[in-house]
């Protein structure tokens, strides 16, 4: 019985390449937050979510192994992106069990709900697995330019597709698996209709405070303001995901915080960390502002960089609110991809010697929250195939001439 397993299994996994090929061929379909929620709330038939996931699941996993085979061959062969590699494939092969199930089959329903969920812990450490890939490739080969843009690319393509397949086997478990979180009893999944921004921000603020505190033994005060143009005495709230929304203002308070005390380590009190909240017809506006003294423009960009962030200590990235308060370089490209996730953004801009400010972009109208999926195309496959040319523009030496002569 044993080695019929071990051929079914050998000869699913010979089947792989074949399936990557014919699933990569489809473009994933994104979702605005509206159809979540009215699928959520009006339609929600697991029938229909199974026959959607089970297409649609395989093609998005499909889309990101295409793109982590033409990884450099020195990076794709270090033993972190080779585990988390491995882990894509099984979650493919675990999917695709269910191709030729009927949804009118309830113990196909059961086994799929369950397959997603071993899917889902499968895959919980792949942002630190894949951050010490490109450790261990910086130690063996150093950083140059062509890599640098090929794996900030590729890195940006891959944490976005991994937030949406999430984003999808959380929506279904939520639904259909008969563990709805009984503390949110009115979200919708992983959805809260009218989530109440302010609350998420003081939450968010009150476990980045916690650990200051325990850093530190001292910690910045919070100023909240708030305006809703839209209707100046409601409070503001959302369609939106909470967990997405915390994890952006948790990562922007740690660092608000951390230059804070340590820019003012020989002051007596501490400035306040302030946010402005603004919901206009389009956009939702989260400002948050330090006086931590500051980076220089030239380091904006490269807060942002994978390749020369420092790269995070394999934990559950789930374990958020355990996080040390510094150390994790990935927390703010990973956090613009939630805000980028649904067509936001988010922005930093720097005072050198006074603070920054950073700003959370996100779509007012649910309608107008789309998700936002790297597909696998020619152009994609380009990109990795272009050089690094001359630049068209003069760049100035890292020292000043000496023109005394």
């Amino acid at each position: 019985m044993k080695f019929a397993r071990f051929l079914m299994k050998n000869a699913a996994l010979a089947n792989v390449p074949k399936q990557i090929e014919r699933f990569s061929r489809f473009s994933p379909s994104p979702l605005s937050m509206k159809q979540f929620l009215d699928f959520g709330t009006v339609n929600a038939c697991e029938k229909t979510s199974f026959a959607f996931l089970r297409h649609e699941l395989p093609v998005r996993l499909a889309n990101t192994m295409r793109e982590i085979a033409i990884l450099p061959d020195p990076l794709l062969g270090t033993p972190s992106v080779q585990l988390v590699q491995s882990w894509y494939i099984q979650s493919l092969m675990d999917i695709l069990e269910f191709q030729d199930k009927s949804s009118d089959d309830q113990i196909a329903l059961s086994d799929f709900a369950e397959a997603l969920i071993i899917i889902r812990n499968r895959h919980n450490n792949v942002v630190p697995t894949m951050a010490q890939g490109v450790t261990e490739y910086k130690e063996a080969f150093g950083v140059d330019p062509v890599t640098n843009q090929n794996v900030q690319y590729f890195l940006d393509r891959f944490y976005m597709s991994r937030i949406s397949i999430r984003m999808l086997i959380n929506q279904h478990t939520l639904l259909f698996d008969g563990s709805m979180n009984p503390a949110h009893p009115k979200h919708i999944g992983s959805i809260d209709p009218h989530c109440d921004v302010i609350e998420v921000v003081n939450d968010a603020f009150e476990s980045a405070k916690m650990l200051c505190d325990q850093y530190y033994l001292a910690s910045p005060q919070l100023l909240v303001k708030q305006a809703n143009a839209k209707a100046s005495e409601q409070p503001i709230h959302i369609v939106y995901v909470p967990s997405h929304l915390y994890h952006m203002l948790f990562e922007l308070f740690k660092n608000s915080m951390r230059a804070t005390v340590e820019s003012h380590e020989d002051n007596p009190s501490l400035p306040p960390v302030e946010v402005n909240v603004v919901l206009g017809k389009e956009d939702l506006t989260i400002k948050v502002s330090d006086r931590g003294g500051g980076v220089p423009l030239r380091k904006i960009e490269n807060l942002f960089s994978y390749m020369y962030s420092t790269a995070p200590t394999p934990v559950m990235e789930d374990n958020s609110r355990n996080a040390p308060l510094a150390g994790f370089g990935y927390g703010l490209p990973i956090s613009r991809l939630y805000a980028q996730y649904f067509q936001g953004d988010l922005k930093l801009y720097s005072t050198e010697g006074y603070g920054t400010d950073a700003v959370i972009y996100l779509k007012a109208l649910s309608s107008e929250s789309v998700e936002k999926l790297p597909v696998f195309n020619k152009s994609a496959w380009k990109h990795y195939q272009i050089n690094t040319e001359a630049d068209d523009w003069c760049v100035p030496s890292s020292e000043p001439k000496n023109l005394a002569r």
